[in-house]
């Protein structure tokens, strides 16, 4: 059971983590993967700033896979992450694509 994912050097612990193959709109089979995460107040800043970069180099470390990765979708809980010991839910849906994004 797959319980990190890296993105862009930095490790998150996932849980309800799926792996799939889709097709993208060429036809080419790619891979996609689902994962959630908590974050909390002190990480608030750092974990939206990565993720607006919005393509990623992804490790998964238990699988040992490597590939690059762009944001399909994402959702995060109605917490307010800027009271002190916050912790929100983040939902991220991310497809793989090819070179420098």
């Amino acid at each position: 059971m797959v319980d990190q994912v890296i993105l862009n050097d930095v490790p998150l612990h996932v849980t309800d983590f799926v792996s799939e193959t889709v097709k993208d709109s060429e036809g080419k089979e790619i891979r996609k993967i689902s994962f959630n995460f908590k974050v909390t107040h002190s990480e608030y800043h750092d974990i939206t700033t990565l993720l607006y970069q919005m393509v990623f180099d992804i490790k998964i470390p238990q699988s040992n896979e490597e590939f690059r990765a762009e944001i399909f979708n994402y959702a995060t809980s109605v917490t307010n992450l800027y009271e002190e010991n916050a912790v929100g839910d983040f939902s991220l849906v991310l497809l793989e694509v090819n070179g420098q994004e």
